[in-house]
């Protein structure tokens, strides 16, 4: 990467139902305003970007992340908002569009939607969706979203919405159109898909050496090229925890990232993880980002250095971990790994990336 390039640096959350220090779930009220008030923060202390995800079940709070966006919107002024993922298979393309278009207004154009399938497909039955149609229904409404962001009229037609002839979508932007990525877990159809449509793309790298997925970067950009678009900013999304040293922050996450991964594994007949298996992820080999400031701050830069991407936006929240602590990771991600991974790619880029 060049010495000149600006990486953004970026946090997500998906709005996990957390506990008190006493061990008490919080209510899903009060889930959502400690989001809002760790969006605050995150602006506050100099983060790039603000991800909130989208879920539609008991252990995660946000089901509308622009609203909870809009929200934060009104107490910053510089950091950009957006979601991580908005699932546009299980919601109407049209609707997405002038709900960001109006977080886009509200917050003097930082908005951004990042659409993708979801990792969970709880909203699937809940509006009426068949799984079956999965691929379908993205596909359409993507095609769908893509015209929707030239802001003119629009005439489509599919087999998942009613068709538009010669319509007008509104509010518009006042850039002439929405900031939109496509999130994808790492499949050669999914990067393929983002590059066809000319469309940035988000990578969650949630497991593994974040150098495997190299090969899905270069596809991207080589993708890209064949159908005619232009170099698209790409951003990795992974997991990670700063804490006051590299013991504190894997002892204090440990639980609450066993508890979480277990919970959701449980539905999918993953085996329990193990504390092995997470002491590797959070090795230099893996895609935890857990640590000291400094230890946090060098695995990000590696990984910057190492794909070439332009954001690197770290899940911040872990299942039920307070929100104190997640106040504090917050502080330390901003104050310090921040301006640490600056320094680190405007000095050792070339040599990180070898």
């Amino acid at each position: 990467m060049g010495k000149d390039k600006v990486v953004e640096l970026g946090l997500d959350t998906f709005g996990d139902v957390t506990e008190t220090r006493d061990g008490e779930l919080v209510s899903q009220a009060q889930a959502i305003r400690d989001v809002i008030a760790e969006g605050v923060l995150a602006d506050e202390v100099g983060v790039d970007f603000f991800g909130v995800g989208e879920h539609h079940r008991a252990d995660f709070a946000v089901s509308s992340p622009e609203m909870v966006l809009a929200s934060i919107a009104s107490s910053t002024e510089r950091i950009k908002l957006g979601s991580a993922v908005t699932v546009l298979s299980s919601d109407d393309p049209v609707r997405v569009y002038q709900r960001f278009a109006t977080l886009d207004a509200a917050s003097n154009g930082r908005a951004e939607v990042i659409l993708g399938r979801g990792s969970f497909t709880e909203s699937f039955p809940l509006f009426g969706f068949d799984l079956a149609l999965y691929d379908e229904l993205f596909e359409e409404k993507l095609e769908l979203f893509v015209e929707l962001m030239k802001e003119q009229e629009v005439t489509w037609s599919g087999s998942t919405r009613a068709s538009l002839s010669g319509q007008r979508v509104f509010p518009t932007t006042e850039s002439g159109s929405l900031n939109a990525w496509v999130g994808v877990g790492g499949s050669p159809e999914s990067v393929v898909r983002a590059a066809n449509y000319g469309l940035p793309l988000v990578l969650a790298i949630i497991g593994g050496d974040p150098r495997r997925f190299a090969p899905y970067i270069e596809l991207y950009r080589r993708a890209l090229a064949e159908f005619g678009h232009p170099a698209l900013p790409i951003a990795v999304h992974s997991p990670g925890y700063v804490g006051e040293s590299d013991e504190q922050a894997r002892e204090e996450l440990w639980p609450y990232y066993k508890e979480g991964r277990d919970r959701v594994g449980a539905s999918r007949g993953w085996p329990p993880v193990t504390r092995a298996q997470f002491d590797q992820e959070v090795s230099a080999g893996g895609s935890l980002y857990v640590g000291s400031a400094e230890t946090v701050a060098a695995k990000i830069a590696r990984t910057v250095a190492a794909l070439d991407i332009d954001r690197f936006d770290m899940k911040y929240s872990a299942g039920r971990l307070p929100h104190e602590s997640l106040m504090r990771n917050i502080e330390l991600y901003g104050t310090e790994v921040v301006p640490m991974v600056r320094e680190i790619l405007a000095t050792e880029s070339e040599l990180l990336a070898s």
